[in-house]
């Protein structure tokens, strides 16, 4: 059987050749180099957000992301919850009863579904904010902008270089360090106060 001969041209252009891949997904963090602080057998790198702000939206986003899954998930359990408290009793076709009006048991079921949801909906809160907060909290974020930095250096030249990083809180990161962990800035970065809870807001970042 002879094979078939290619009808044209166009079957070897580059439109119907070219095979399109999706925009790789930008990562949430990036390598910097390991500071004194850090651990010499994890490697010279370590993971880190870029700066406060993309912790909080990385944050920010992965809550979200699972009080909707949460939320979904809930939906469908709600559902199925108050279809079996409004059906009627499988006895009550046996002592003659007729069936309920089908209008009602729709209003019925819908009751049922928006209270599951509302109780449900303050769970799946709570759920993500557990989920999430453990892990960032100890997710490493680096640098420091520019605002930030001349606010260390006004200080550094007011106190001792050793005494004034423990002025803001940041003894841990160590001068020059390239990183810090996100709990060690509470109190002192808005962005991280905002998720984290600590009502400071001594620095303006």
């Amino acid at each position: 059987m002879a094979t078939s001969e290619p009808n044209g041209i166009d079957e070897l252009s580059a439109a119907s050749t070219t095979i399109q891949f999706d925009r790789p997904i930008p990562l949430l963090r990036g390598p910097v180099r390991a500071g004194s602080p850090d651990d010499p057998s994890s490697g010279p790198y370590v993971l880190a957000f870029r700066d406060p702000k993309a912790w909080a939206n990385a944050y920010r986003a992965c809550e979200s992301k699972i009080i909707s899954q949460c939320e979904a998930g809930s939906r469908i359990g709600c559902a199925i919850s108050a279809s079996g408290k409004c059906k009627p009793p499988w006895w009550r076709f046996l002592i003659g009863q007729k069936a309920p009006d089908l209008k009602q048991r729709a209003e019925c079921e819908e009751r049922e579904t928006e209270g599951c949801l509302a109780t449900a909906k303050g769970k799946c809160v709570g759920f993500a904010k557990d989920k999430c907060l453990k892990p960032f909290r100890e997710a490493r974020v680096a640098g420091m902008n520019a605002k930030q930095a001349e606010k260390m250096v006004c200080w550094s030249t007011m106190v001792g270089r050793s005494t004034w990083p423990s002025l803001i809180g940041l003894e841990n990161c160590g001068f020059g360090a390239t990183n810090c962990r996100a709990n060690e800035l509470v109190g002192y970065c808005r962005d991280v106060d905002r998720v984290l809870g600590g009502g400071s807001e001594t620095l303006k970042l």
